[in-house]
């Protein structure tokens, strides 16, 4: 499992988001509240964020728990951006693939990250991995089912699939083929933010200045409004849109 989150609004540095609050993301890497399995997110973290004039988003990821990272802690005092995906990890399975496993996982002008697990993993997806041209496998960044639920939204959205599109139908192919899946997925381009929930909490808050859509809400504002599950959520600047997540075919 992991804790998540991703924001649009005014320019903020990346500790005001993710160290600074009361049950900031680093918190919830050692105690989360509302996690749906684990206590601890300690197998990595990262954060993906957009510079000033910059389309492309830069990437900081380690395989070690954020709370042991001095380095990003002087880096996040400084670095300012208008939005971000961030997230701290808990392995479904102990495995070597380090930092590569870590989200946000980036490809084109997108970050992506996946809070959940995959039951029976890799069996209960090889069928749906077969699906997938070979040169789409080769390229997974690694060998853990948030990679590959990340390369089929992937297919779907270098097709032309809407964000919103691209996560409900893999939500849907994922959860016909492993039964029980938790699949919260989350989804930027920097502009706006797309998001399901399939077995764990999402909560959203909309201000003035900032967007923000997180696993937690990280203080005590009143404006963080719960998501329902099976729901799929997009989010821009101006506002929140909610609609339910169909039951996959039986």
């Amino acid at each position: 499992m992991c804790r998540h989150l991703a924001f649009l609004g005014e320019p903020a540095t990346l500790g005001e988001l993710l160290l600074r609050p009361p049950h900031s993301l680093e918190r919830q890497s050692w105690e989360p509240r509302s996690q749906a399995s684990g206590v601890v997110n300690a197998d990595g973290f990262g954060v993906g964020w957009w510079a000033e004039d910059d389309p492309v988003p830069a990437r900081y990821r380690r395989s070690g728990p954020i709370w042991g990272d001095l380095s990003f802690r002087d880096l996040a005092r400084v670095v300012r951006t208008r939005a971000l995906l961030a997230a701290v990890r808990g392995a479904t399975l102990p495995g070597a693939d380090g930092e590569a496993a870590a989200a946000p996982f980036a490809a084109d002008r997108w970050l992506f990250s996946h809070n959940g697990a995959v039951p029976g993993w890799p069996g209960s997806l090889a069928a749906v991995a077969a699906t997938l041209p070979a040169r789409d496998l080769l390229a997974l960044a690694a060998g853990t089912d948030s990679a590959l639920v990340w390369a089929l939204v992937l297919r779907r959205l270098r097709a032309g699939d809407a964000p919103e599109q691209a996560l409900a139908d893999t939500v849907r192919e994922v959860a016909e083929a492993a039964p029980g899946a938790r699949l919260n997925l989350l989804l930027t381009d920097g502009s706006t933010i797309t998001a399901t929930t399939w077995g764990d909490s999402l909560w959203y808050l909309t201000g003035p200045d900032r967007t923000v859509v997180a696993s937690e809400p990280y203080d005590a504002d009143p404006r963080w409004q719960a998501v329902p599950d099976h729901s799929v959520l997009t989010a821009s600047r101006s506002g929140v849109a909610l609609s339910p997540l169909k039951e996959p075919s039986p």
